[in-house]
């Protein structure tokens, strides 16, 4: 029996008709996408520079807001009873603060201070954009001041000194200058009665650039008094550290009772006076090379 081929015929027409309609959907809802994303970014774009443009301006809302610190600074001044003792004067703490403004000028800038004062919230307002540690005989002081002000960078010593041993102290340093109390030397390590070696062992890998005496106490011999401060603060400048290079200003308050202008003529000494303004002196002390091996802090010995 003779059969028939048959055959299957195929209508491509048909399914590319099909598919060419789906195909064009898809593209359609892609442009639409496209179309709605660039609207937006555009939109809000425009928005963010309007913004900026605004707080940028004079009297937008962004350029009245004070840095915090300045504004602690700021309630703290407006509110403290102006006849309080211990302050500095209005051109003593004018002189700080056109040291530390010539120092951030330069870069970030480094400074210590030795004791917790009036003046501490502007010390730190001031220098705002550098780092500034605060050293104070008495942990509560240094556990409140943290505890109110969280930015605060503070640490507390126990001073072994007291403001009695004054000419006993001197006579140690005299004995121990090419030992234990040379002018340049890691204080972690040192054994001299007037160093101060019980801080963080970071704090001495800083490069001080200021550095500021107005503390501890020393009303009373009893009290610790400022010698081992103003100790440090020598070596410190002289043994600068870290790339620091330049020299240290070094400011000591109340210049005028004995401790303080016995020991900053032996450690800071007379050639690196700047000025006296009232009770502030302002000494700036060059580095000595850490090969060197000087035991004397001044050219001339008192």
């Amino acid at each position: 029996m003779k059969t028939t081929a048959k055959f299957i015929v195929l209508h491509p027409s048909v399914y590319k008709t099909a598919g060419g309609t789906a195909h064009r959907g898809w593209i359609a809802v892609f442009l639409l996408l496209f179309f709605f994303t660039f609207s937006f970014t555009l939109i809000t774009t425009r928005n963010a520079a309007a913004r900026t443009t605004a707080s940028a301006a004079p009297g937008g809302a962004n350029s009245q807001l004070l840095p915090k610190p300045v504004a602690d600074a700021l309630l703290h001044y407006a509110t403290a009873n102006a006849t309080a003792s211990g302050r500095m004067s209005t051109a003593e703490t004018e002189k700080m603060a056109s040291v530390l403004r010539r120092c951030a000028a330069g870069g970030a800038c480094n400074l210590l201070v030795f004791g917790l004062t009036h003046e501490t919230l502007l010390w730190s307002s001031l220098n705002h954009n550098g780092r500034t540690v605060f050293v104070d005989e008495s942990a509560h002081s240094v556990s409140e001041i943290e505890r109110k002000h969280p930015s605060i960078e503070a640490y507390d010593v126990q001073f072994t000194t007291r403001s009695g041993e004054l000419q006993h102290l001197i006579g140690h340093y005299r004995r121990e200058k090419s030992n234990q109390c040379r002018p340049v030397q890691n204080l972690l390590f040192s054994d001299c009665k007037l160093s101060i070696n019980d801080l963080p062992n970071h704090i001495y890998d800083v490069p001080w650039d200021v550095v500021l005496v107005d503390g501890p106490s020393g009303y009373s011999a009893a009290s610790p008094g400022r010698m081992a401060a103003i100790f440090t603060a020598g070596v410190l400048a002289r043994s600068k550290s870290g790339g620091g290079g330049g020299a240290t200003h070094v400011f000591v308050h109340e210049i005028e009772r004995e401790a303080e202008r016995v020991c900053s003529e032996e450690f800071l000494c007379r050639e690196n006076l700047v000025e006296t303004i009232h009770s502030l002196a302002h000494f700036v002390v060059p580095k000595i090379d850490v090969h060197s091996n000087k035991i004397d802090f001044c050219l001339k010995s008192i």
